[in-house]
């Protein structure tokens, strides 16, 4: 069995300092890299929510999202040399799922809202390039922002959207999107479906965000990010 302390460790570490780990580079398995994720997220704290992509003929990529770094709409996070930040779909969930599939009174369970994924690696070197590293690596997150959530919603999908993304005077979308796989719907299926106990489980307040729009465009400090789904809402961070 592959001994998983090293990285482990390394990743707690590059938490704790906000720098980049040396991260050894390790061949993982499915269970590893969930192994990685809850044995790193057991000393962080909380869950904010779960990020989730859809994998052609395979489970989904999920992993936690530390709620030690969120941040609120509105407000600034502080950087080291730039950050990553995706315009996304999100589901809150109002109260407990009655099984492991999405029910049918979508309303009645969850509210759609805006989100803003922060993106930035604790990987180092040969790790930092490698997609199953990135996937114990929390599939890279760094925080998140949500916007208000939608009132009324009637359970329906988002798919193609009308987003925009700006930061300065710097316009990285505006116009027709398309939610990966092409249905927001789906992927929160796909995580309700697998994430099972892992890390908690999905608990009420917690977000589901299903996939950027927008693909994943890196800024330097000293500007404000907002984003907006049309008929949904805006979000916006300030980087520091």
């Amino acid at each position: 069995m592959t001994d998983l302390s090293p990285l482990i460790a390394a990743l707690i570490e590059a938490h704790r300092t906000g720098t980049p780990a040396p991260c050894p580079f390790q061949p993982l398995t499915r269970a590893e890299v969930l192994a990685v994720q809850e044995a790193v997220i057991a000393t962080l704290g909380p869950v904010a929510g779960f990020k989730v992509g859809q994998a052609d003929g395979s489970p989904p990529i999920l992993a936690p999202i530390p709620a030690r770094l969120r941040v609120a709409n509105g407000g600034t996070r502080t950087i080291r040399d730039r950050l990553g930040v995706e315009l996304e779909v999100g589901f809150e969930l109002l109260r407990p799922l009655p099984s492991a599939a999405l029910p049918g009174d979508l309303p009645h369970y969850f509210r759609p809202l805006v989100a803003l994924e922060l993106v930035d690696t604790r990987l180092s070197g040969r790790a930092a390039e490698d997609a199953v590293m990135k996937f114990a690596d929390f599939q890279i997150n760094a925080g998140l922002v949500t916007g208000a959530a939608l009132p009324g919603w009637d359970g329906g999908d988002f798919g193609t959207v009308t987003a925009s993304l700006t930061a300065g005077d710097k316009v990285v979308i505006d116009g027709p999107a398309t939610i990966p796989g092409g249905s927001a719907l789906a992927n929160l299926a796909a995580l309700v479906t697998h994430l099972g106990a892992h890390c908690g489980g999905l608990q009420v307040g917690q977000v589901v965000i299903t996939g950027s729009v927008c693909g994943l465009p890196w800024f330097e400090p000293g500007v404000t990010v907002e984003g907006r789904i049309e008929g949904l809402g805006t979000a916006s961070v300030t980087l520091g």
